[in-house]
């Protein structure tokens, strides 16, 4: 690793932080160090001095964990988007496993009935969702583009990129090259990625109108590779074809087990990983064991994509959302695949009045997946409800320890199962399942 070694110290790995950094405690202060795994016997020089922890770079292995292995990005360590290629893939899902239950144990004093066996999917390749950075380097006389450095608000210089879907992933260096010869190439900021199972569409963030002659490469650029390009000059509102062009057909993703196609815009939120987001729907499914005569409430419910497979199995499902355009989204992907027994309600989830508009009805079943925040202000009425059997998909395991601690002591459930999916691999983020029941105590 090209780091001065000069000033470095030894001291060896006790810990990893739920980020995927290395913890050292020595000298009265704890160092976080990035690279580096637990057990192992580090030289590292400090980066930065904090007043109560110092962050460092390795320097040195000097005796390896046997889950190290050799990263297969050749900027890992530089670029921002993965923190744990230098660890097996196995080791991997044990570290995010112990995030979680230490999360649950440590923030809500809870501890799952039963772990649930970790999803995995494809290692490599299967990101379909991404934002990258552009950057014309005027000193370089040349465009970067990728994900931003981990240290720095610099583009990563990289002309491929291992965990995102190939028909990107690996035109980084084309894609620079494509907006080198582009009047624009200062006023590209960002590039938004989407991948369906039908193909592809890159979203140009631009500042100033293309000219003619822009319009004309990446028309060609589109035409070559197969991917859709949209121009964005301003909010959402602006995303639109090149100019004279036809919309693109929609992006689609197919969820094999209730036979569902779900079409969606590229810059719509949709699950990154396809192989990962079939086995969640299906673990969901089964968790949540709804009947013929269930009616389930789906909320954060996006475009449909567990609200339309509970559809296939319970007598109706309700589902909400706050951003409005996703409910029309939701809506016409349930009215393509022919399914009648749902509806969908706009409402703003962060809200503790959310659900009024639902007062009286009746839900046996509730499926939540919110953002990062979690969803502390809709728990209590969605005990309200009393639903036999919550499921809460998770993407931040403090506010999934944080809300079931909620539903546990307070409302009457009991946490019956948890586990991890390995949604992002390489990355530090864990994706979480739980399945809540109502205790008995408290009526079925």
């Amino acid at each position: 690793m090209a780091v001065n070694a000069e000033d470095a110290l030894t001291g060896r790995v006790v810990d990893t932080t739920a980020e995927g950094r290395g913890v050292i405690r020595g000298a009265g202060k704890t160092v976080f160090l990035d690279g580096a795994i637990t057990g192992e016997l580090v030289r590292y020089r400090v980066r930065k001095r904090r007043r109560n922890y110092d962050e460092a770079e390795l320097v040195e292995v000097l005796e390896a964990s046997a889950d190290r292995v050799e990263p297969r990005c050749a900027v890992f360590g530089t670029c921002g988007g993965c923190a744990l290629q230098h660890i097996d893939g196995s080791a991997q899902l044990r570290q995010k496993e112990r995030v979680l239950l230490d999360s649950l144990q440590r923030i809500g004093g809870l501890q799952p009935d039963r772990v649930l066996p970790p999803i995995a999917g494809p290692p490599w390749g299967y990101r379909r969702k991404a934002r990258l950075g552009v950057k014309y380097v005027a000193k370089k006389g040349r465009v970067l583009v990728g994900f931003r450095e981990r240290h720095a608000p610099y583009v990563t210089d990289t002309g491929r990129c291992e965990t995102l879907h190939p028909a990107v992933g690996e035109r980084f260096a084309a894609l620079a090259a494509l907006i080198e010869g582009l009047s624009l190439r200062e006023r590209i900021p960002q590039i938004e990625v989407g991948i369906g199972d039908n193909g592809g569409a890159l979203v140009f963030r631009v500042l100033d109108a293309p000219t003619p002659q822009d319009v004309g490469q990446l028309r060609d650029f589109a035409r070559t590779t197969g991917l859709s390009v949209y121009l964005q000059t301003g909010g959402a509102d602006t995303i639109a074809p090149l100019p004279g062009d036809a919309e693109p057909a929609a992006l689609r993703y197919r969820l094999d087990e209730p036979g569902i196609d779900i079409e969606f815009r590229p810059t719509d939120f949709i699950q990154v990983n396809q192989a990962v987001n079939q086995q969640m729907v299906a673990q969901a499914l089964k968790l949540l064991a709804p009947a013929s005569q269930s009616r389930v409430l789906d909320l954060f419910c996006g475009l449909g994509n567990f609200t339309l497979a509970l559809a296939r199995r319970a007598a109706f499902v309700t589902g909400v959302e706050g951003s409005e355009a996703m409910v029309e989204q939701a809506a016409a992907n349930a009215l393509r695949n022919g399914v009648e027994n749902v509806s969908y309600r706009l409402a703003d989830l962060a809200t503790t009045n959310a659900l009024d508009g639902l007062t009286g009805e009746v839900f046996d079943r509730v499926l939540l997946d919110p953002p990062r925040s979690g969803a502390a202000a809709v728990l209590d009425a969605i005990a309200q409800f009393r639903p036999a059997r919550i499921v809460y998909v998770s993407c931040h395991p403090g506010t999934l320890a944080r809300d079931v601690q909620r539903l546990t002591a307070a409302l009457g459930y009991r946490l019956d199962a948890a586990g991890v999916m390995d949604m992002f691999p390489q990355t530090a983020h864990v994706e979480a399942m739980a399945l809540l029941t109502r205790n008995s105590l408290h009526g079925a």
